[in-house]
C-alpha cells in the first residue's frame, strides 16, 4: 500500500539515514528508476519515498551508449535537478565513470553534495579488487552515501564468484549489494542467509513476483530500465494504433499534469486517474 510522499529529512546525514532505513527484510524498498525530471516527479507523486535513476534511460535519452562511461555529465546534471526534490534519490553511476578510485570518489562526493543519498556502482565483471578500491574510496569521500555494490556475475556471466565478490565489496564498506540477473528464488534465499548486508535484486517480469521476493528476505527490489522501456513501448503502441485508425488506450496524463511536473518549487501530484501502486515501498 502506498503512502503520500513525505518531506525529505533536513540535512544530508538525516536523509541518508532515512534511505538506509528503507532497506528492510520483510518490507523491502521497491525502487522505481527514472530517466528524467518529469518521470522522477511523477513516480514520487505515486507515493514512492525513494526514486533511483536508470543508466540506460539517461544514456538513450542523450544518444549515448550505456555502460561505457559516456554519461558522467548527464548523470550529474540529472542528480543536480533531482537532489533538492522531496524524495530520496539514488543514482545509477555505472562503474563510477572511471577506473581510478579517486575519480570515482570525486564523482560520488559531487552527487552527495547535490542531494543524492545513494549510489549504485557496478563491477562489469572487472577485477574485484579494483571495484573494492572504488567502494572504499567513495566511503572515505562521502561516508553518508549509501553504496549499493553491484556484481555482474549473473548479468554478464554464469554466476561464478558471486559470493567472493560480494564479500569483498562488503568488506570494502558497501552498505548493500546488488545481483541483477539472479532470478532463481532458492538461490536468492540462500544468498540472503549468507549476507550481513541488504540484498538488492532486479525485478524481472519472468522472475519471482514482488511478494515472493519479500518472503525470502530481499531488502531492495529495483526496476532498472523496465519503466523506461515500457514507456517507449507504450509510445510505439499508441502510434501504431493511430496509424491503423484506432484510438490509443491506456492512461494518458493531461498536458497540465505533465507541465506541473516541471513547475519550480511545485510538489509532485498524484494522478487521480491512474491505478494505485501496489507493493512494499
Amino acid at each position: 500500500m502506498t503512502t503520500d510522499p513525505q518531506q525529505k529529512p533536513s540535512g544530508p546525514a538525516a536523509a541518508a539515514t532515512a534511505f538506509a532505513g528503507l532497506h528492510r527484510a520483510g518490507e523491502p524498498l521497491l525502487l522505481p528508476n527514472a530517466w528524467d525530471h518529469a518521470s522522477a516527479r511523477a513516480l514520487a507523486g505515486q507515493g514512492f519515498r525513494a526514486v533511483g535513476t536508470t543508466s540506460l534511460g539517461v544514456a538513450a535519452a542523450a544518444g549515448l551508449p550505456d555502460g561505457a562511461a559516456a554519461t558522467r555529465e548527464e548523470t550529474l546534471r540529472l542528480a543536480m535537478a533531482l537532489g533538492s526534490e522531496p524524495f530520496l534519490l539514488s543514482v545509477d553511476a555505472e562503474g563510477g565513470f572511471s577506473d581510478d578510485p579517486d575519480e570515482v570518489a570525486s564523482f560520488a562526493r559531487e552527487l552527495y553534495a547535490v542531494g543524492a543519498v545513494g549510489i549504485n556502482l557496478e563491477d562489469g565483471l572487472g577485477p574485484a579488487a579494483r571495484h573494492a578500491a572504488k567502494i572504499a574510496a567513495v566511503k572515505r569521500a562521502a561516508p553518508g552515501l549509501f553504496v549499493n555494490a553491484r556484481t555482474d556475475t549473473h548479468w554478464l556471466g554464469d554466476g561464478d564468484g558471486t559470493l567472493a565478490r560480494l564479500d569483498a565489496y562488503r568488506q570494502a564498506g558497501a552498505d548493500g549489494v546488488f545481483v541483477p540477473g539472479l532470478t532463481d528464488l532458492h538461490a536468492i534465499e540462500a544468498l540472503v542467509r549468507h549476507l550481513d548486508a541488504p540484498l538488492n535484486v532486479l525485478y524481472s517480469p519472468d522472475g519471482p513476483a514482488v511478494p515472493h521476493l519479500t518472503d525470502v528476505g530481499v531488502s531492495r527490489i529495483s526496476l532498472g530500465s523496465l519503466l523506461y522501456r515500457r514507456a517507449l513501448g507504450a509510445a510505439l503502441e499508441a502510434v501504431a494504433d493511430l496509424r491503423a485508425g484506432r484510438t490509443p488506450t491506456g492512461p494518458t496524463p493531461s498536458y497540465d499534469e505533465v507541465a506541473g511536473l516541471a513547475a519550480p518549487g511545485g510538489q509532485p501530484q498524484r494522478n487521480q486517474g491512474a491505478a494505485p501502486v501496489r507493493g512494499p515501498l
